[in-house]
């Protein structure tokens, strides 16, 4: 089963329910509006030549470009596969090298970067975003205005169809780019809203970036899955995103430990009603427990640790409101469709409880691979259980 109608058929569903709020201009979004720019992206890219299996690439903060580009490219059987503006041009090059877009599409906040790193890639399309000078690129804005709004022609997709590249931070050597099928992007759907109680009245801020796994998949997709509704930010502003919560009472909100410290840290903090708030969740990092007690102290909310791998999704653990409380530092128990073991790494037998074990996980939420990469797959990926490279506890 692939991926490349939840928009479409979420929009057909309810398409006159809001489904996006983009915090930096105001703009608001309906689900059959979100589906129709996907279309005109899907369109747009077609008439460039983007074939199925070609790789699109995006240089931007967070934007609905994103959301275009990540359900439009699905319906044509394209791969997304974003870039983190974080890295170097020299970093950049080498993934760009590695995946090889067809198109790449910059934003004016890296048309600089884009410019160091000309020399060393060769790109069919270069395409200018937010009126960026790129020389001999042409307009995004202009391509998508043209395109039409209608549903294009889908080619043969599978569960194994690749949907998008993510590549990895690199931070054990060069970056290695996840390849993540529509099943992976399904599942991992099903699986956050059955396994952490999501609903169609559930809203959430998406405060990440989207070329990360937690921006895209924590709770983005499985809320537009089931309806929901988002709140989306180019950047990240303690104060403001606070304000945006509490004003348009967000429901389960995600965030590193850096921003619950942040947050806790604005002067807005004190008045900030968080009564509408079903639960906040950490991830990325452990989450500290003096962090923990001081938001419990002041607020009283729900406070959950999560644990997630590109590879294999961000939401793989879950736990409910009371075991929060009780198991302080825990991700809780393994979510509804998945498998997990912690096995010895140096014997490669099973742990009893107790005793730390690397973390392996299978699943239909779980990666192809690695692009272009067959070592690294065959390290990762064995009998269909994908080895985390991590430790944990029962």
């Amino acid at each position: 089963m692939h991926a490349a109608d939840l928009l479409t058929n979420r929009s057909r569903l309810t398409p006159d329910r809001e489904a996006l709020l983009f915090l930096d201009t105001g703009e608001r979004f309906t689900y059959g509006e979100l589906n129709a720019r996907a279309n005109r992206a899907a369109n747009y890219m077609r008439a460039l030549g983007v074939q199925p299996g070609d790789r699109v690439s995006i240089l931007a903060q967070n934007s609905v470009v994103y959301l275009d580009l990540f359900y439009g490219l699905a319906k044509i059987g394209a791969i997304f596969a974003p870039l983190n503006w974080r890295l170097t041009a020299a970093e950049l090059t080498y993934i760009v090298n590695d995946c090889e877009p067809a198109v790449l599409i910059c934003s004016a906040e890296f048309s600089d970067v884009l410019e160091a790193m000309r020399p060393e890639i060769l790109v069919e399309h270069l395409v200018s975003l937010e009126g960026a000078n790129i020389p001999g690129a042409e307009s995004y804005e202009e391509g998508v205005t043209a395109a039409r709004p209608i549903e294009p022609e889908q080619p043969p997709l599978d569960g194994d169809t690749p949907y998008c590249i993510l590549y990895t931070s690199g931070t054990t050597g060069k970056p290695k780019g996840a390849v993540l099928p529509h099943r992976q992007i399904l599942w991992n759907c099903i699986n956050t809203v059955v396994s952490w109680g999501l609903s169609e009245n559930d809203v959430t801020p998406v405060l990440t970036p989207m070329f990360h796994a937690g921006g895209l998949f924590a709770f983005l997709t499985p809320l537009f899955y089931i309806g929901g509704r988002v709140l989306l930010a180019r950047g990240f502003d303690a104060e403001t995103s606070l304000r945006a919560i509490v004003e348009e009472r967000c429901t389960v909100i995600l965030g590193v430990p850096t921003l619950f410290q942040m947050w806790l840290d604005t002067t807005y903090f004190d008045e900030a009603d968080f009564s509408h708030v079903h639960f906040f969740i950490s991830g990325g990092a452990p989450l500290p427990v003096p962090l923990v007690k001081a938001w419990r102290a002041q607020k009283d909310v729900v406070f959950r640790q999560g644990y997630g791998l590109t590879e294999v999704g961000p939401n793989c653990f879950s736990m409910t409101d009371a075991e929060s409380f009780v198991k302080v530092g825990s991700v809780g128990k393994p979510i509804f469709h998945s498998e997990m073991r912690l096995l010895n790494p140096e014997t490669g037998l099973g742990v009893p409880v107790g005793e730390t074990g690397e973390l392996l996980i299978k699943g239909p939420h779980v990666c192809l691979g690695y692009w272009r990469n067959p070592e690294a797959t065959a390290g990762s990926l064995r009998d269909g259980w994908f080895h985390t490279g991590d430790m944990a506890r029962i």
